[in-house]
């Protein structure tokens, strides 16, 4: 009977001891292995991409949509000189007693530009917004004319002359003619556009436009 019992107590312990190993065997060990390997790696890929894309859209968001002015855009008081003395065709060195003054004219906030040369008086109304002219009153002194010099110019050469002043108009809408009653000829004319009447005088010899005036009308 001993022998027996220590027979079935042996059995015993030895059925124990591989039921033990069987049970400390986990499950899935490479499964959790790579999960753990993997995780770090997407993490430095999020972080990667986190740092690039961010970046790309400041960018792309950054570029300029274009050359022109927005209209919404409001412009200083050098931008509105720089555009005066631009249409005016005449050269920052030959300017003085220069004023540039905040003003309204039919409740458009503006820049009142005005300033001299030696050749004649100018005067400008700037819509502080969108930069604008929508005014001007100018007179070269005709004595100045060939000094100034310049090239002739025909009857649709000048109307593109014009045109180039105004912005967005047609030659098509611009009524001109000759005259010749004073012995130097001259084209005059006049243009309405984007409710803005403009009258000129024109040198067909120089081809500078010695008169220009420009009204917003209501």
């Amino acid at each position: 009977m001993r022998r027996i019992a220590l027979l079935f107590s042996v059995l015993c312990l030895l059925l124990a001891g591989c039921g033990g190993t069987t049970g400390q065997i986990p499950s899935d060990p490479p499964q959790g292995s790579s999960a753990a390997d993997q995780a770090p790696q997407e993490t430095a890929s999020g972080t990667a991409q986190s740092e690039i894309f961010p970046d790309d859209e400041i960018s792309g968001s950054s570029k300029p949509s274009g050359g022109s002015l927005p209209a919404d855009a409001e412009i200083d008081q050098d931008a509105a000189l720089a555009l005066a003395m631009e249409n005016a065709g005449v050269p920052e060195k030959d300017a003085y007693n220069v004023k540039v003054e905040r003003d309204r004219e039919n409740d458009i906030p503006i820049f009142q530009v005005e300033f001299e040369t030696e050749y004649g008086n100018y005067d400008f109304e700037i819509a502080i917004t969108g930069g604008k002219i929508i005014g001007a009153d100018y007179e070269v002194d005709e004595e100045w004319l060939d000094r100034l010099g310049g090239s002739p110019v025909t009857l649709e050469e000048a109307k593109q002359a014009v045109q180039s002043k105004v912005p967005a108009s047609s030659t098509e809408n611009i009524r001109m003619w000759e005259e010749s009653d004073d012995g130097r000829g001259r084209f005059e004319g006049e243009l309405f556009h984007d409710g803005i009447k403009y009258e000129f005088e024109i040198d067909p010899a120089t081809g500078i436009i010695f008169d220009w005036n420009a009204d917003l009308r209501e």
